[in-house]
């Protein structure tokens, strides 16, 4: 597998040579993001703090980190395994100038990556993520003698931290959620979340928890990322126990994904959709602080859209990826945004991706809605949103071949900041395709209000990929 260096650091599967992820590299990209940032600040001390998911290769790579780091005179605070949005809260609460987080996210176990965070708690933009790239490359750091060493300090506070801030929002009622008496199961992936979602649950009154893959070696049970297909085993345990509801995440517990007491897959992208409802029911005790607005990505549902519109709001989208979805957020002032994928950010909180906060909003929703999971989906306007992708014979020009589908469909509205999108003239359906910088394909997502729509939409635009 190749090796992906990025604005946002460094990522591959773990084992030797320059083609994998390994000490060597993985060690020049710290000491760059640690030049990079004694550079920015231009002060005696910068302090950073750093985390990691439960990956087996995990404890190795945090250990080298922390040691690369000290190594030019900057103090590290080690929160140890720990979910990516606690880290970024504990960055702010303690002033971090910069975060790294050791996590490869939805990949499997033998993959780890390095993510890079800047004194918000948010990952790099574009200038700071090339900045470091070209560090990393000229490879001149400033190691310091013995009496200006970094230290470490251990720290194994930030998961309670912020379930405390999560307690603490106003539209997150522990007493509506405690009364209600949930069964709830949890598939913790064998990582972090096994731990935090539970205690989250517990501190919000939830007494009867199932964990299943509880854990926390790393030695994943099922494919890690939370969809349909990989969560078989939630949904069969939901209907044995008679849970309400189930809960997945994803390894570095910034995705969620949930089951309904059916055990039916509730969907990745109605995540997204089901809380952002409760956030507009309850706008007014926002009191102007935030737009009556919402955002998500290119590659999410028009089921967003039509929400917004049910309530007044107005819908924004962005470029794929965590840091364009913030930024847009923050240019319009929207009360909520995240990602198709399960990624809920809620700006009262923090500006990144939190699973737990999306598990606490959620559930009060569900306990003040007196309704089930599988009736608050029902409620939901219908999309079926089909995500695949497809590897390209040799000697396709990619290139070529989206010029051609864009005059193909210009009588269509089409969107070109992120890749090709095409929104048919029924507003109804669409088609976005973005290829890979590393890999011969193109991913292609289309929606349509029916299963069977989107699948003969698929059909038609990557029939237009053959030689």
């Amino acid at each position: 597998m190749a090796l992906i260096s990025s604005i946002s650091g460094i990522r591959g599967t773990v084992g030797p040579g320059d083609e994998n992820l390994n000490p060597k590299n993985f060690s020049n990209f710290v000491l760059a993001f640690g030049e990079f940032l004694k550079k920015k600040n231009k002060k005696k001390k910068i302090k950073v703090v750093i985390g990691r998911d439960s990956r087996i290769s995990g404890e190795m790579f945090l250990s080298l980190a922390i040691c690369n780091l000290n190594s030019i005179g900057i103090d590290v605070i080690n929160f140890g395994m720990a979910t990516t949005p606690s880290i970024e809260m504990g960055l702010i609460r303690d002033g971090a100038d910069g975060g790294i987080i050791v996590s490869s996210s939805h990949n499997p176990e033998n993959w780890n990556a390095l993510k890079l965070l800047n004194s918000k708690g948010e990952f790099l933009d574009k200038k700071s993520g090339e900045e470091i790239m070209k560090i990393a490359k000229e490879g001149n750091f400033s190691f310091v003698d013995v009496n200006s060493l970094g230290v470490k300090i251990d720290d194994n506070s930030c998961l309670g931290y912020h379930v405390k801030e999560i307690l603490k929002q106003k539209l997150v009622e522990k007493n509506a959620i405690s009364k209600k008496n949930f069964k709830v199961v949890v598939d913790g992936i064998n990582s972090v979340g096994s731990i935090a979602i539970p205690e989250l649950l517990l501190s919000l009154g939830v007494k009867n928890i199932i964990v299943i893959n509880q854990n926390a070696d790393g030695i994943f049970n099922h494919d890690p990322e939370p969809v349909d297909k990989n969560l078989k085993q939630l949904s069969l345990a939901v209907k044995k126990v008679g849970a309400d509801i189930g809960i997945a995440i994803d390894p570095d517990v910034d995705r969620l994904a949930l089951v309904d007491e059916n055990g039916c897959f509730f969907g990745e992208e109605y995540t997204l959709i089901a809380v952002s409802k409760y956030i507009l029911e309850n706008f007014n005790i926002f009191k102007n602080k935030y737009k009556k607005s919402v955002v998500s990505n290119l590659s999410s549902s028009f089921a967003l859209k039509d929400l917004a519109k049910d309530y007044n709001a107005k819908c924004f989208y962005s470029s794929v990826g965590e840091l364009n979805v913030v930024n847009k957020m923050k240019a319009v002032g929207a009360v909520c945004g995240g990602e198709g994928n399960g990624g809920i950010i809620y700006p009262p909180l923090h500006y990144g991706r939190d699973a737990l906060i999306g598990v606490a909003l959620f559930l009060t929703y569900l306990a003040k809605s007196n309704k089930k999971v599988s009736d608050i989906k029902k409620d939901l306007p219908g999309y079926f949103l089909l995500k695949s992708k497809i590897t390209l014979e040799k000697g396709v020009d990619i290139e070529k071949k989206l010029e051609l589908l864009e005059k193909k469909y210009k009588d269509c509205n089409i969107n070109k900041i992120d890749g090709l999108k095409i929104i048919f003239n029924n507003k109804k359906s669409w088609a976005h395709l973005r290829k890979s910088n590393t890999e011969p394909i193109v991913r292609i997502y289309c929606e349509a209000p029916t299963e069977k729509e989107a699948k003969q939409l698929f059909l038609e635009i990557s029939n237009n990929f053959k030689i």
